[in-house]
C-alpha cells in the first residue's frame, strides 16, 4: 500500500498553470432533492487541458464522455488510485462557494472508511490551500461520497493530518442519479482547521479503489466557485 500525499504535494511536484473554463449550465430539471436523471452541467468544453493526473497506485482511467449531449468526466477504478487535478488560484474572499455535480455506479460495502485499508471512495472532490512558503505547508478538504458513513460525518485523513474528510453523500439510495452540491469552502476550512483561508491553490477529483481492492465508476459535471450558491440548472 502506498502512502498518499496531499493534493498540494502533487501540485508541488508537477506545477501547472491553468485557466478555468466557463461553468456550463444545463436545463435538466433537477428535483427538489438535488437529483437528476441527466447531467446537470458540463465538466469541460471537450478538453482536459489544464488538468494533470498523479498516480498513487496505478491509474484510474479518466476520460471525457458525452451523456445526453453533455460533456462530463468519467473515472473508472479497478483497484487503482490516481487524482486528476488543476492548479488554480481561487480567491475565497470573493468566491467562497464551490458548486459541483457527480454520479456513481456503486458504493463499497464492508470497508472501514476511516482506516488506511478502507480509505477508498467512488467519488471525491479535493480543495487545497497553501499555508506557507514550503510545498508541504498545505491543508486540504476531501468532499466524498461515502459508502456507509453518514452524511455530515467529519474525520481525519488516515494518511496525513493536513487533510480532513467530509461525507457529502452516502449510501446507495441515489446511485445512478446525478446530484448537485454546494459548500462554503472558506467556512469549512475555518471549522476544520481553525484557519482563515483566503485562497485556494488548486482542486481535484478522484475515483479510487486501491486500498480495499474495489471497483467503481463515477462521473463529474461542472465545478465552479461563486460568491453565493449557484443554481445548477435552469
Amino acid at each position: 500500500m502506498k502512502k498518499r500525499s496531499s493534493l498540494a504535494g502533487a501540485i508541488a511536484v508537477l506545477a501547472l498553470a491553468a485557466t478555468a473554463l466557463p461553468f456550463a449550465v444545463q436545463a435538466t430539471g433537477v428535483a427538489s432533492d438535488g437529483t437528476s436523471k441527466q447531467p446537470i452541467s458540463a465538466f469541460e468544453q471537450n478538453s482536459l487541458d489544464g488538468w494533470t493526473e498523479r498516480s498513487f497506485d496505478g491509474n484510474t482511467h479518466y476520460e471525457l464522455v458525452s451523456e445526453a449531449g453533455v460533456s462530463v468526466l468519467k473515472g473508472h477504478t479497478v483497484k487503482q488510485a490516481s487524482i486528476l487535478y488543476r492548479e488554480k488560484t481561487i480567491n475565497l474572499l470573493e468566491n467562497p462557494i464551490v458548486n459541483w455535480s457527480w454520479k456513481i455506479d456503486r458504493t463499497y460495502m464492508g470497508i472501514n472508511e476511516k482506516a488506511r485499508e478502507g480509505d477508498d471512495f467512488p467519488a471525491r472532490l479535493y480543495v487545497v490551500a497553501q499555508t506557507g512558503f514550503l510545498p508541504w505547508e498545505t491543508v486540504a478538504i476531501n468532499y466524498v461520497w461515502a459508502s456507509e458513513l453518514p452524511i455530515g460525518e467529519i474525520w481525519a485523513n488516515p494518511f496525513t493530518d493536513k487533510a480532513k474528510m467530509i461525507a457529502i453523500q452516502s449510501g446507495d439510495s441515489q446511485v445512478g442519479m446525478w446530484t448537485a452540491h454546494s459548500r462554503n469552502v472558506a467556512q469549512d476550512f475555518k471549522t476544520l482547521f481553525d484557519q482563515d483561508i483566503k485562497e485556494l491553490s488548486g482542486y481535484a477529483v478522484m475515483v479510487d479503489g486501491d486500498n480495499a481492492k474495489v471497483e467503481a465508476v463515477a462521473w463529474f459535471g461542472g465545478i465552479s466557485f461563486t460568491s453565493s450558491q449557484t443554481a445548477l440548472a435552469e
